[in-house]
């Protein structure tokens, strides 16, 4: 596969001795040795634009901007901490992809919302670091000394946006999409005839159908808030909820 001109078939690989001493060598103003750490460590950028994949961005355009988190990682890896260069490079590749997404998002944000929101994202790899974990919320906040609601705030408001059409599970049969966890309780037919037919189709159902049926499109729950009110799984709930629609359509 060639990705911006690279053949990543034959992409090298560099050992963690190779690694560390590479880095001994850039550090001492060797440009040749830190030519050879960005080339060594593309395949790192390729597995990590493959969590992108399904963002309809082009795999070219990811790439570079992965190449750019890669080449400010490895500018800014300390080999004196104890830690992988992968573990401290793939957060900053992922957050250099995140920030294009958000930036070309079509929902615009504030500029100062998002420069906090950036800077906690910052502070979050420090922390990492520092700490070796993942880092909680009000240690971000107390980093930046801001109040825990406002960076919660920040880091909402540049979240990217999912399609109501987007799995979130899948259990061999019917998958059930984002729209499916989303009640509205203001949905009310305006039309009363199209109501009656309605009614009139779900009399042809059985008693568990129709108060399926009730729950999820009259009273305006989710498949998750039907499957615990009757005792069985979401994925058994999707399933008799599609079966009865087709059987009504039937009778329309």
């Amino acid at each position: 596969m060639e990705i911006c001109g690279v053949n990543t078939a034959t992409l090298p690989v560099l050992t963690n001795p190779v690694m560390r001493e590479l880095f001994a060598q850039m550090q001492q103003g060797s440009s040749a040795a830190r030519d050879r750490l960005i080339s060594g460590n593309l395949r790192l950028v390729l597995s990590v634009i493959q969590r992108f994949n399904n963002r309809g961005e082009f795999v070219d355009d990811l790439f570079q901007v992965g190449c750019i988190g890669l080449i400010k990682a490895i500018d800014n890896f300390d080999l004196g901490q104890n830690v992988k260069f992968s573990t401290y490079a793939v957060p900053m590749i992922i957050g250099e992809i995140r920030r294009y997404l958000r930036d070309n998002n079509p929902i615009r944000v504030s500029r100062s919302l998002r420069d906090v929101a950036y800077k906690a994202l910052q502070v979050r790899d420090r922390l990492v670091i520092r700490l070796g974990r993942e880092p909680a919320v009000k240690e971000i906040a107390a980093e930046m000394e801001l109040g825990e609601d406002e960076v919660v705030y920040a880091l909402d408001s540049i979240q990217e946006p999912i399609s109501l059409f987007e799995p979130i599970y899948h259990d061999g049969g019917d998958p059930i999409f984002v729209v499916d966890q989303i009640g509205d309780e203001k949905n009310q037919d305006a039309n009363w005839l199209e109501g009656i037919a309605l009614r009139e189709a779900m009399r042809k159902l059985g008693e568990r159908e129709q108060h399926i049926l009730n729950l999820r499109f009259f009273e305006g729950k989710t498949q998750m808030e039907v499957a615990e009110e009757i005792g069985i799984s979401q994925a058994q709930v999707s399933r008799l909820e599609k079966a009865a629609l087709l059987h009504m359509k039937r009778h329309l």
